[in-house]
């Protein structure tokens, strides 16, 4: 017999929320929200993805924060998104 999948699981816990204990929902919602960080994935070639893990380390971010920074900042810089102007009286979070 197959395991339902994560949907049906969901919907299932869902119309017997009273009956499910509360570490079954955990394990369930914990499930769910591996699978919607993972799904919008993308795979890149073994080279990218060593140099993508590398500055993940360095900037302290996620695999996917990285690829959103950089993709914002290629965006920026050839115009194709307005570029985030500084105010000079802002306050800079004691970096310069």
């Amino acid at each position: 017999m197959t395991m339902p999948d994560m949907p049906t699981l969901l919907e299932h816990a869902a119309d017997r929320v009273a009956d499910v204990s509360r570490a079954d929902l955990q394990i369930l919602l914990r499930r769910a929200a591996l699978q919607l960080r993972n799904s919008g994935s993308i795979a890149f070639d073994d080279d990218m993805e060593e140099a993508l893990r590398d500055l993940s380390d360095e900037f302290g971010k996620t695999r996917n924060d990285t690829v959103r920074l950089i993709v914002r900042e290629w965006m920026e810089k050839n115009t194709y998104l307005p570029v985030h102007m500084l105010d000079e009286d802002g306050d800079v979070d004691k970096e310069a």
